[in-house]
């Protein structure tokens, strides 16, 4: 499959629908290009753990990183934003904290967008809790107003600007729809045409999870040929019961619709050592962000176990995209 695309031509290969399994073994049997990894250290949050990160970005001319905020035996948690001093990330001084888990950004027509996923009480279920995305946008941090609530049950919920100014919507609709989660996407002319409706109405992506397994969208990336490059993860139990994550990437043609199979590109074992939240949790990287860099590497912050946040260069898995 070859499409044209402002003078580029790129070949998107999508084959069957490919496991755990197969994406772990297809990933082991190349040559680990995983260097530096890091585990990043925090300070001025008490005893509370911070995971699930972004990666850094600008803003209010400083560069931040988002993260989650949590007891070690609690799901509530809080979204606050860090600075570097010194090799260790501190609270930055007035800046807002949000009663959400699982913070992510975007740049959209200029502003940042910032999301996360808020819980609540489950309204059917007693001692149940229910969960959605929710999105903010501003031009500085203290500006961020809501915008956007997703709907009931739905977590990594994404959006991102297109090369023609359009708005890309990936989903993940979980039950009826997704299973255990699965990836959608449309595209809207403009974040005021993104509703509910919209997103519940999102074709599925085809062929990338079977129903036992789960993923979702992490963080998108405008590649130069106007594809979107996704990071995200793909998830599995196993026989125990425990939880292994994945952190993986592939690319959409927004225009077409058609995309790439997804490909694995780190695994638990290639970070340092660390904590974990609890037992089954052990095998758990949760993509937070990319930051590209033009020597053809890029850096990866992850969550890890649901406990720590570490980063780790790997070679960019989208530039092949964009060759």
């Amino acid at each position: 499959m070859v499409y044209i695309r402002r003078h580029h031509t790129v070949a998107l290969n999508k084959s069957s629908v490919k496991t755990c399994a197969t994406l772990l073994q297809e990933y082991q049997s190349k040559k680990s290009t995983v260097q530096n990894p890091v585990k990043l250290s925090f300070s001025g949050v008490g005893d509370k753990d911070v995971y699930n990160i972004t990666a850094p970005f600008r803003i209010d001319g400083v560069t931040v990183i988002a993260g989650r905020v949590e007891s070690r035996d609690s799901e509530h948690s809080e979204i606050r934003f860090f600075v570097e001093q010194d090799g260790t990330w501190v609270p930055k001084e007035g800046a807002p904290v949000f009663t959400l888990q699982d913070p992510f950004f975007t740049f959209i027509h200029g502003e940042l967008v910032l999301g996360g996923v808020e819980i609540f009480p489950h309204p059917t279920m007693e001692n149940a809790l229910m969960w959605r995305t929710v999105f903010r946008k501003g031009q500085t941090l203290n500006e961020l107003s809501l915008f956007f609530t997703g709907p009931d049950a739905m977590k990594d919920l994404r959006l991102t600007e297109l090369a023609g100014g359009e708005i890309g919507v990936f989903t993940r609709p979980q039950g009826e729809k997704g299973g255990r989660g699965k990836i959608g996407f449309t595209k809207v002319s403009s974040l005021e045409d993104v509703t509910v409706e919209l997103i519940n109405d999102t074709p599925l992506l085809g062929d990338q999870f079977i129903d036992s397994e789960w993923g979702g969208a992490n963080e998108l990336h405008l590649l130069s040929n106007g594809l979107v490059g996704v990071l995200g993860h793909v998830a599995s139990f196993d026989e125990a019961g425990d939880r292994h994550y994945y952190p993986m990437a592939f690319a959409l043609d927004p225009q077409t619709g058609e995309f790439s199979d997804m490909e694995l590109i780190a695994v638990r074992a290639e970070f340092l050592p660390g904590e974990t939240k609890r037992p089954d949790l052990a095998d758990v990287v949760f993509s937070g962000g990319l930051v590209r860099h033009a020597d053809g590497t890029a850096d990866l912050y992850a969550g890890i176990s649901d406990a720590e946040a570490h980063r780790i260069t790997i070679q960019d898995p989208f530039l092949k995209f964009e060759q």
